[in-house]
């Protein structure tokens, strides 16, 4: 049987530099999450459509991110109550290719996500001075209310689609990681579709082929849900419940029942 790194080695392949035509940081976003067990016959399926990132030979990248918000968890509070022109604020590491970034993402009222970022290689728990300017020019309330509060690391396949402007991510071995707390969920897939407009996707068809329905809870408010007993998360409960289907049925259940 192939496993997910032989398929995707028979992907054309696309190099860093060669992306730079859809780097799609005004986009708009369409997410998925199935079992990995699907993942293998969903690559073979799309591999006419798609060339296959690599860098240095790989065909998955490692991501560390670390997620900053208030001490009271503003910005998730306006995720989970479901409000736009909400912002994210992280630092990420592409750990193969050694580069780091500051980024501030934006959902605005008409649901689009807007990305800015600066290069910081490290990730730091205090702001140096280049960094508070960009935030403060970004950002309508003051940097020095962020503290950093979960990382969020996992495994990245990235695939461009051939005849048009989209990008579609797959993150696998997601894990989440909070003071000394740790936990791996290596049985979820999160795919991203990235598109400057909607438009028809091989990717998005073959979902509705396979009956893999359109939506996700993001990777930093599953992270809050899953590490912080106290915060809020009865909006999400629709949205953990329909995870359970895929991880496991206790881990979710648990988040579940700390949600009343």
């Amino acid at each position: 049987m192939q496993t997910v790194n032989d398929i995707l080695n028979s992907f054309t392949a696309i190099t860093l530099k060669e992306m730079d035509g859809v780097k799609l940081m005004d986009r708009t976003d369409t997410k998925f999450t199935f079992k990995m067990e699907l993942l293998p016959e969903i690559l073979k399926a799309i591999e006419p459509f798609y060339k296959c990132l690599h860098i240095e030979s790989k065909v998955m990248s490692s991501y560390k991110t670390l997620y900053y918000d208030t001490s009271g968890l503003m910005l998730y509070n306006k995720h989970h109550n479901g409000e736009l022109n909400r912002y994210k604020i992280r630092h990420r590491t592409y750990v193969d290719s050694n580069l780091g970034y500051l980024e501030v993402k934006f959902k605005n009222n008409k649901g689009r996500t807007i990305k800015e970022r600066i290069k910081e290689k490290e990730a730091a728990a205090v702001f140096n001075e280049k960094s508070h300017n960009f935030l403060s020019g970004e950002l309508p309330f003051d940097p020095n209310t962020l503290v950093p509060i979960v990382w969020v690391n996992y495994s990245r396949i990235t695939l461009v689609n051939k005849q048009s402007a989209e990008r579609l991510t797959i993150d696998i071995n997601l894990e989440f990681k909070k003071d000394d707390q740790s936990t791996v969920l290596d049985n979820l897939v999160i795919a991203e579709v990235k598109q400057e407009k909607k438009k028809p996707s091989p990717f998005i068809k073959t979902m509705k082929k396979l009956r893999v329905r359109e939506g996700s809870i993001s990777k930093y408010c599953f992270a809050i849900a899953f590490m912080h007993d106290g915060a809020k998360k009865n909006n999400f409960k629709e949205k953990l419940l329909a995870l359970k289907h895929i991880i496991d049925y206790d881990t979710i259940t648990n988040i579940y029942r700390r949600c009343g």
